[in-house]
């Protein structure tokens, strides 16, 4: 498909782990033509972990999409009213996230963006991580996956010898999956053997 006169809503939660994975996913929305809006939480505008900066990943999100970045959540309403977002796509999507979307909770800029984006019955894709998919959460992530217009992006567990509640998106198929999403369509298959350990 052609991305050129598509507007993205990139939002990232706080799975400092897999922003170097998905830094390169932001791009090749870029490199297709498509607009993208960055959207964050709190915890990316405040901590800096062993995998960078906050000053550093901030920078990287203006410097690929050329936007400001939407950070609060009175920033993040008018998207609701301006239909701005032909796609909106969370990754990594925490399990925080994941259980307050599922909950209807709404108390970050990345939250209020989702909000707006179902009110406007317009594609939501998920690309979870987090240590408790199939554990708490389980329950939240089976409430999102059978919700109209919201897709997730292929996942399965990452190391299920040392942390077997775990589930990690395929980060590499966020542009494919947002492609179906734009369809009506899931990618398949959904869930996928995604071992990354030794």
């Amino acid at each position: 498909m052609t991305w050129q006169g598509i507007t993205v809503g990139f939002a990232l939660t706080g799975s400092h782990c897999t922003f170097e994975e998905v830094m390169p996913q932001i791009q090749r929305f870029v490199d297709a033509g498509a607009n993208v809006i960055p959207i964050v939480t709190q915890t990316i505008l405040t901590t800096d972990t062993r995998f960078g900066t906050s000053e550093n990943w901030l920078k990287q999100l203006k410097d690929i999409t050329g936007n400001d970045i939407i950070s609060s959540i009175v920033d993040a309403e008018p998207l609701g009213p301006s239909k701005l977002l032909d796609v909106m796509v969370i990754a990594p999507c925490t399990g925080n996230t994941t259980s307050k979307l599922a909950n209807a909770q709404t108390d970050s800029a990345v939250l209020m963006a989702a909000k707006a984006q179902m009110r406007n019955q317009r594609p939501l894709v998920i690309a979870i991580s987090t240590n408790d998919g199939l554990g708490l959460n389980a329950a939240n992530v089976s409430k999102l996956l059978i919700m109209k217009n919201i897709y997730f992006v292929p996942f399965g567990q990452d190391n299920p010898s040392a942390k077997p509640n775990s589930l990690v998106a395929r980060m590499d198929l966020i542009m494919e999956t947002c492609a179906e999403a734009l369809r009506g369509k899931q990618l398949q298959p959904l869930l996928i053997e995604r071992f990354n350990y030794q």
